[in-house]
């Protein structure tokens, strides 16, 4: 018995090496049950921790010794503050940059993770859509809120394309809103997708590694290097995307472009 156990778990320890969804399972640490509520600390919750800490340390570490040749640390962190701030005075303006903190906590948040992601048995938590949307969620209620702030009722009239015929107004309204309404599904669901995609692809590819042994390896090996490269790209683009359509809904909500 104790050996049919053995390799019913030997299988499962198989099944789950090339299981390429298996990365993505949350797991309880610390299960915890309050009120009937399931509020236990995750594998997810665990390197949202984790990422928080790095961001932290990178920005205070890198600040810390400031100098007037900065070093390596320093330049990284004063690349990434011009990068969001360019970023913010391009798309939502100088008034934009008030804002500044959110957008490049936001930025520096999804780049980590993403990052963090791609080290081998790290958990990825861009890869679920319930992170992705809180922090699409977060976005969009926080935008509506100061477009209501700085224009009253008069921010509905972002719903009102100008000078647009009167007869085709309540089409274009409905359809404004709607648009509207979607953006943390779009917003959430482009991150959470690419995320996902690529982390199972290059699972897929290290299966096939495996699989073929040393001779016919090669070559899945070698589009995996390649998928490797172009996933770290992507890594820092979705988190790009994400910050740059943040400002440009700023932007809506500060200026009323349409």
């Amino acid at each position: 018995m104790a050996t049919e156990t053995g390799h019913g778990a030997e299988a499962a320890g198989g099944a789950h090496a090339f299981d390429p969804m298996h990365q993505f399972e949350i797991q309880r640490i610390l299960p915890l049950n309050i009120g009937g509520v399931d509020v236990s600390f995750t594998n997810s919750a665990l390197f949202m921790v984790i990422i928080v800490i790095l961001v932290t340390l990178f920005t205070a570490a890198s600040m810390s010794g400031r100098a007037l040749v900065p070093g390596r640390m320093q330049s990284m962190a004063e690349l990434s503050y011009e990068f969001v701030a360019n970023m913010i005075r391009e798309n939502a303006g100088t008034e934009g940059m008030k804002f500044f903190p959110f957008v490049f906590t936001l930025f520096m948040f999804i780049l980590f993770a993403n990052m963090l992601g791609m080290i081998p048995y790290a958990f990825t938590v861009t890869s679920h859509i319930i992170v992705t949307f809180v922090l699409a969620m977060v976005v969009f209620i926080g935008v509506t809120i100061i477009g209501f702030v700085k224009h009253g009722a008069g921010f509905l009239r972002l719903f009102a394309p100008a000078g647009a015929p009167m007869v085709l107004m309540p089409l274009l309204i409905v359809i404004e809103v709607i648009s509207y309404l979607t953006r943390p599904v779009s917003l959430s669901v482009r991150l959470f997708a690419n995320m996902l995609a690529g982390h199972t692809m290059l699972k897929v590819f290290a299966s096939f590694v495996v699989m073929l042994g040393f001779i016919g390896g090669w070559l899945p090996l070698a589009a995996m290097v390649a998928f490797t490269g172009l996933e770290f790209l992507v890594a820092f683009l979705q988190a790009y995307v994400f910050a740059i359509l943040t400002c440009i809904y700023l932007n809506d909500a500060l200026h009323m472009h349409h």
